[in-house]
């Protein structure tokens, strides 16, 4: 046997979610992801603002050409489109190799990863298809103008902080299996 007692009669034993039902959040974030970009390009003209929240939040429609918050943009040519969905792509390699290789019993860990992997697929998506990715929300805090985001730049970074969060929880010390009727030390 595997050295483990049963569980106690009439309860199952708790077991942790396979692997794939997570990226079922993935593919949630994806959808949400997508089907919200199409709404913006379909009903918002592009470089338009609708306030939801006058001086506070708004729905906007601008193209980013570059990565997050706009940065490095490119204005014409297109080795950086390349460049990017290449690093995209590494990006994408990395992340799912690490959330194959974590145990399923770390829940927050591949909770998080999941929201990564489907934010950095939707916006992958978007570049591949389109060499842009749609922004739509904008945030102001004051005079401070937020970069415009969208659902997978959100997802990605909730990911990174639950990543975060979870290295700087405790790990729980692993208990070696007690055989039944073995004194617990």
């Amino acid at each position: 046997m595997n050295g483990t007692s049963p569980p106690p009669p009439g309860r199952a034993a708790a077991h942790p979610p396979a692997k794939p039902l997570y990226l079922l959040v993935s593919l949630a974030v994806l959808a949400l992801d997508q089907w919200s970009k199409w709404l913006v390009e379909r009903h918002l003209p592009l470089h338009a603002a609708e306030p939801v929240i006058p001086g506070v939040f708004y729905l906007t429609h601008v193209r980013n050409t570059g990565v997050a918050f706009g940065l490095f943009a490119e204005h014409g040519g297109g080795g950086g489109r390349l460049a990017l969905v290449l690093l995209g792509c590494a990006a994408l390699a990395v992340v799912g190799t690490y959330f194959w290789k974590t145990p399923r019993e770390s829940k927050l860990l591949l909770a998080s990863l999941a929201l990564v992997l489907g934010g950095a697929l939707g916006n992958l998506l978007d570049r591949i298809a389109a060499g842009a990715v749609t922004d739509f929300l904008g945030v102001f805090l004051g005079s401070y103008r937020w970069p415009d985001f969208n659902v997978a730049d959100s997802a990605i970074s909730v990911g990174l902080a639950l990543l975060l969060l979870e290295s700087l929880l405790p790990r729980r010390a692993e208990r070696p299996a007690v055989a039944p009727g073995e004194p617990l030390s």
